[in-house]
């Protein structure tokens, strides 16, 4: 089976509410990569957000752009950001209760790896279940994976920010098991976990 014809039985399953197996791919919309909030306010209005409203999804237009700014490819066919001596060696998952995806950034497409709800995992506070969109971050554990996370998740702050969304960055997750779950290999763990979605208007 091709490419397009996976995407288009990956697409449509999800439309019957039948969950994707393991290694479908689904498309995502072509990020806009225009417009949007001046850099510098962007900056100075960033904050961590931890109160969403549970009852709105977030779109696959916007969940698009928020994986394109964190580890996509840019205009110049270059990684959205910079990693040191070019490894490109991080990797970037998607957390949702009916499986777990693996963003593909170059292609622009979500590979379904499991079935399994792995949330829980990262969920030893309370806000997190509320969350929308979540975000788990890989990497060798040393110095230079972590600068390629920190440098992929402040972009999705600047995103968020000026979308109008609330994220924060979580360091409180079973690494090991999700490490397991997503059956990385050699040193590549589970860094960090992100959660993204729009505000609730009760704190």
């Amino acid at each position: 089976m091709n490419m397009m014809k996976k995407s288009i039985l990956a697409a449509g399953l999800v439309a019957l509410g039948v969950p994707a197996l393991a290694g479908e791919v689904k498309q995502l919309p072509k990020p806009v990569i225009t417009g949007g909030m001046p850099l510098m306010q962007a900056i100075d209005q960033r904050q961590s957000g931890r109160f969403y409203d549970k009852d709105k999804a977030v779109d696959d237009q916007t969940l698009s752009e928020i994986l394109w700014v964190a580890w996509g490819a840019n205009s110049h066919g270059k990684r959205t950001i910079a990693t040191a001596r070019n490894l490109q060696n991080m990797g970037l998952y998607v957390l949702t209760k009916e499986g777990t995806w693996m963003y593909d950034g170059q292609k622009n497409t979500l590979e379904k790896v499991n079935d399994k709800n792995l949330i829980p995992l990262c969920a030893t506070q309370d806000f997190v279940n509320d969350a929308p969109v979540h975000l788990i971050f890989t990497a060798k554990d040393d110095a230079w994976g972590r600068c390629h996370v920190g440098s992929a998740y402040q972009n999705v702050y600047l995103y968020a920010t000026s979308k109008g969304l609330a994220t924060v960055i979580r360091g409180l997750i079973d690494t090991d098991a999700l490490t397991r779950e997503l059956g990385l290999k050699g040193e590549e763990r589970a860094i960090l976990h992100q959660t993204v979605g729009w505000p609730s208007k009760e704190k």
